[in-house]
């Protein structure tokens, strides 16, 4: 039978069961339903629906309510009327709001199942393409955010959901844990991916500096201003505004970038000529925002204004599992940058990798990852932290988890090239990868 089933709509017993056994008679899956209520419950479960037919005339919801409300919540499904009322106006109105095909009765079963199949084909195709952007989108986030600890996974989960959308969103993150590199990829993979991406780091600028960056000035607004100058808010419209940092912004400019949010639009300082705005913002921070409120220093309302979504990135010590691949990605990096032959750490250092606080995130791994490249001394990595302790059997697996992670990022998931260097049979290399949670494909 066909993967997605049919389901077909009609208050009318007998026609019900005279159709389900034709078309079941033709290897089609269906699922009858006797009102329009019970399928609209159906599919807003989330069952799978290959084509919806349904009889127009029914008692509460008609074919044309059920059309409606199907194009609603999925434009993508297949839907098609039946009549026996030889009814053209209706036809034609059933035609402009979306359904696939009118038949009116009486109709020849073939004829039926020649479209059936038709639309089953559509909505098949329509499937895969969806599968396939999924598909790209995620393995594009994956090569972006390297990982596949569960803290990882999840954060591209998210972005995936969000990045589609213009929602403001708050990325929470200690220092050097990659939050532009988060709201780079929240405005690379979504609808406004061809506008700019303006980032202002909050806390680098003078607070008597600030506005002018923000909202630009006109020549002559204040001593200096020898040039009128676009500020971010304006060039980032169309696109996405990164705000790191936010929480170092004075709080006379959160009150103007409120005002500015909620009225979307803005005045250059100097100017009365209002500028229209349509962005989204993304704001960075490494504190709570809503602990500063409660203690005055920062604004509640700018908080509510810009966490519409909130993200938040593992620490790198919260994500061990990753770090030997990560090393060797940056161990690549440098050696591209700096025209160095690659080196391959040995597992000494791949523990003492594993073992690491790493308070500086990504960005201290990164840097030894290129002091090591470059052939200088790595720093003393401090001792392991009490999260990293354990029996001898966790830290044995641990270490073993974190070989066999270096190994495959060394050679970019060719298994063979593991078995050899290893020594190890297939068989148990796939035991190993299965009990570590170890893919293939993440080390492409």
């Amino acid at each position: 039978m066909s993967e997605l089933p049919v389901w077909l709509v009609d208050d009318d017993p007998g026609v019900r069961e005279s159709l389900t056994q034709w078309l079941e008679l033709s290897d089609l899956a269906v699922r009858a339903f006797d009102s329009a209520e019970a399928a609209l419950a159906e599919l807003a479960t989330g069952a799978d629906c290959g084509v919806l037919i349904s009889d127009v005339k029914m008692p509460g919801l008609d074919g044309l309510a059920l059309l409606r409300q199907v194009q609603a919540s999925d434009a993508g499904l297949p839907v098609m009327l039946i009549t026996g009322h030889g009814d053209v106006p209706m036809a034609v109105e059933a035609m402009r709001e979306g359904a696939w095909d009118f038949i009116e009765k009486p109709f020849e079963p073939e004829r039926l199942e020649e479209r059936v199949r038709r639309a089953l084909e559509r909505r098949q195709l329509h499937h895969e393409n969806d599968r396939l952007r999924q598909a790209l989108r995620q393995g594009d986030l994956a090569a972006r955010l390297l990982g596949e600890s569960p803290g990882i996974r999840r954060l591209r989960d998210q972005i995936g959901n969000l990045a589609s959308t213009r929602a403001n969103v708050v990325v929470h993150g200690e220092t050097g844990s990659g939050k532009e590199v988060v709201a780079r990829c929240l405005h690379d993979f979504g609808t406004a991916c061809q506008a700019p991406f303006v980032a202002l780091n909050c806390g680098a600028i003078a607070p008597d500096l600030i506005e002018s960056e923000l909202f630009g000035h006109e020549k002559g607004a204040f001593t200096g201003a020898l040039e009128s100058r676009i500020g971010k808010l304006e060039h980032a419209s169309g696109g996405t505004l990164f705000l790191d940092e936010i929480e170092s912004m004075p709080l006379s400019a959160q009150v103007k970038l409120l005002r500015a949010l909620q009225e979307g639009e803005i005045s250059r300082l100097g100017s009365n000529a209002v500028i229209r705005l349509d962005l989204r913002v993304v704001a960075a921070t490494k504190v709570d925002l809503l602990d500063m409120a409660a203690q005055g220093e920062f604004r509640e309302d700018l908080y509510y204004r810009l966490a519409i979504a909130e993200l938040a990135i593992p620490p790198l010590r919260e994500r061990r599992e990753d770090i030997g691949l990560l090393f060797m990605h940056f161990c690549r990096q440098a050696a591209e940058v700096h025209q160095r032959p690659p080196r391959d750490p040995d597992g000494e250092l791949i523990a003492a990798l594993g073992q690491h606080a790493w308070p500086g995130n990504l960005r201290e791994l990164r840097n030894v990852a290129t002091r090591f490249t470059l052939g200088l001394d790595v720093p003393q990595l401090a001792e392991p932290t009490s999260d990293s302790e354990g029996s001898l059997s966790e830290q044995v697996a641990a270490f073993e988890s974190a070989l066999l992670r270096a190994a495959l990022a060394r050679h970019r998931g060719n298994i063979q090239a593991v078995l050899d260097e290893l020594e190890l049979p297939r068989r148990t290399l796939n035991q190993k990868m299965q009990k570590y949670g170890l893919r293939r494909e993440a080390f492409l």
